[in-house]
């Protein structure tokens, strides 16, 4: 099969695209044949080895996939599946990690999956939506619902707004009927998220966030239990924490899944307990959560928002272009 391959960790031209042996299924795998692949935010993380997640090579990228199945298992319920059903793929393995970042990815003609980490697309979803939907939308599924029940008439902060998950939280809150003040970093990045939806914008690169926040809800007050937002969206980290502390109304919660800025934050314990803040961890997402997006998508909920289709081939550009931050949303490939 042809994948896009790297051997050694660097920049993008580590990537190769090349032909790799077909892989070859277990008695409860089966072989999806890839017919849309997504890109996210890690990939030039793992790329260039900037985390300490261990990486075996020669590794193929891509976690988020669709496709149909081409071949079954020994051991495959055959009544449950079926050569030619297209299937989304959950990632996570836990004998064997995630997929593209400690097994084989689906930068690939093909990729082997247990069975039991299939989701059915449903008919009405076409594969470029289905690829843009599995890690970020339901990763934001998880945090905006599940975890953090954003709801009606609340105020919504979201820091980088503009990627996979951003986009997905952005439309969850309005979907939820909250107010959003989404994050981004250029002009046309603010015009994008308008048009999606967010009632303001703040440039992250020219605001003081805290100070953007008081001037549109006004400063937090404890007693009088006024000012600042309701929920804050932030898996960016980094110098961003104390200011949305500051931000956060009294009796607010701080919503977080990762952390692209950096996890060695500065903190403030001041603000957490003088203003009874709530700080709240979500962790990746369940098959569940994978199957209600797509079916949101499906219905007409919610669109996941696409940056560009492109031919596999065109990987390393994708990743460079992630990388340097020009995305609004997802990259999709196609083998």
């Amino acid at each position: 099969m042809k994948a896009i391959v790297f051997h050694a960790h660097g920049g993008i031209e580590q990537l190769q695209y090349e032909d790799f042996p077909d892989p070859q299924p277990g008695p409860e795998d089966v072989l999806v044949r890839v017919r849309a692949v997504a890109l996210n935010g890690f990939e030039p993380m793992i790329l260039n080895k900037t985390t300490a997640l261990p990486t075996p090579l020669p590794m193929i990228p891509g976690g988020d996939i669709a496709g149909e199945i081409a071949e079954l298992g020994s051991a495959v319920d055959p009544t449950a599946w079926r050569i030619g059903d297209r299937v989304s793929i959950y990632p996570v393995v836990p004998e064997e990690g995630m997929t593209g970042e400690t097994r084989l990815g689906g930068c690939s003609e093909l990729v082997r999956i247990p069975a039991r980490n299939l989701v059915k697309i449903p008919d009405e979803l076409s594969d470029i939506d289905a690829a843009a939907l599995p890690i970020a939308y339901g990763t934001a599924l998880r945090m905006m619902v599940s975890r953090g029940r954003v709801g009606l008439g609340e105020s919504v902060l979201i820091l980088g707004a503009t990627g996979g998950v951003g986009t997905a939280c952005v439309q969850l809150a309005k979907l939820a009927g909250a107010e959003v003040i989404a994050c981004g970093s250029a002009d046309w990045k603010l015009a994008k998220l308008r048009d999606l939806g967010a009632d303001h914008v703040i440039d992250s690169n020219q605001a003081e966030l805290h100070k953007a926040v008081w001037a549109l809800y006004g400063k937090p007050h404890m007693r009088q239990k006024t000012g600042g937002v309701d929920v804050i969206i932030n898996f960016v980290g980094g110098d961003t924490w104390v200011p949305c502390l500051r931000a956060l109304r009294p009796g607010g919660r701080m919503l977080t899944c990762g952390a692209s800025a950096g996890y060695a934050t500065e903190n403030d314990l001041r603000y957490i307990w003088t203003y009874e803040l709530n700080i709240m961890g979500s962790n990746g997402w369940t098959m569940a959560d994978q199957a209600e997006m797509m079916a949101m998508v499906a219905k007409g909920k919610l669109r996941p928002v696409i940056h560009a289709v492109r031919p596999l081939q065109e990987t390393p550009a994708s990743i460079q272009e992630l990388a340097d931050r020009r995305v609004f949303g997802k990259i999709v490939l196609e083998p």
